[in-house]
């Protein structure tokens, strides 16, 4: 029966519609050069800053973080999130320095030449006080970062795990780091001009593919538990995810589309 489907076959059978439209968006071909990838970061950068939001979200409703310390409601899923915050919020840079992803995805746009501002801008905004919406909004963030963004809190207000769970584990690309790679390798870039954004992307293909995703699945099963309504809500949510992230490829799509090509900078090594 429909309702009795597990969890991996319902999302292969509900997302990869989704998934193949991301696989084959038409920003991958847009991407051939380095002033490509520096528009492509201006705007993704929001969803790392969102991705590292989610992770939080997780972290603080399936752990305990008051004091004083309760026992978590769900003792696998605490230790899963866990090891991977440590991952993703404590890694180690290519200079041997503790640092969040987050923090080496700023490092890596200065050093391509990505402009960082309206990102540092809106961290500001959060940290003098400002809600997500009020600095989305006062910073002027790109109308395809902004709306990505409260797509994303929809899901972190929820206040329910198993969606928070998914929109995590299901809702996330996995072929950037790979298509940045093979740029950077056919322009040379791969020389010691660009280390940290080679550091970060080789990074972040080992510990999705090696950990970070294995442990995100368990993770979503976990806390939905084999409740078909925790199940349904998920997939919903992750649809949703996706299709946000169909929509932020849009709006790169179409701001690399309006660039004139003679500011687009060639890939040969300076």
């Amino acid at each position: 029966m429909a309702q009795d489907i597990p969890l991996q076959r319902q999302a292969d059978e509900q997302l990869n519609s989704l998934r193949e439209a991301l696989r084959t968006h038409s920003v991958y071909s847009a991407l051939s050069t380095l002033d490509d990838i520096r528009a492509f970061m201006e705007l993704h950068v929001f969803a790392v800053w969102d991705f590292m939001s989610l992770l939080k979200s997780l972290q603080s409703t399936i752990t305990c973080v008051r004091v004083p310390w309760t026992p978590s409601a769900h003792p696998a899923a605490a230790r899963l999130i866990n090891e991977i915050v440590h991952g993703e919020e404590s890694d180690i840079d290519a200079y041997g320095l503790p640092k969040s992803h987050f923090e080496m995805y700023l490092e890596a746009m200065d050093e391509i030449g990505a402009n960082t501002q309206p990102i540092k801008r809106f961290i500001g905004a959060l940290q003098d006080g400002q809600s997500v919406e009020e600095a989305l909004t006062t910073c002027s963030i790109e109308p395809a970062a902004a709306e990505f963004v409260r797509a994303t809190f929809t899901h972190v207000d929820s206040g329910k795990p198993h969606v928070v769970g998914a929109s995590f584990t299901l809702g996330r690309e996995e072929i950037i780091p790979d298509m940045f790679l093979e740029i950077l390798s056919q322009s040379g870039a791969r020389d010691g001009r660009f280390q940290q954004l080679v550091y970060y992307l080789e990074r972040h293909v080992e510990l999705d593919g090696d950990t970070h995703g294995p442990l995100a699945q368990q993770m979503l099963e976990a806390l939905c538990g084999g409740n078909q309504t925790c199940i349904r809500e998920g997939m919903e949510a992750a649809q949703q995810a996706l299709r946000a992230r169909i929509a932020l490829w849009d709006g790169i799509a179409e701001r690399l589309g309006a660039a004139a090509p003679e500011n687009h900078a060639e890939l040969a090594p300076a």
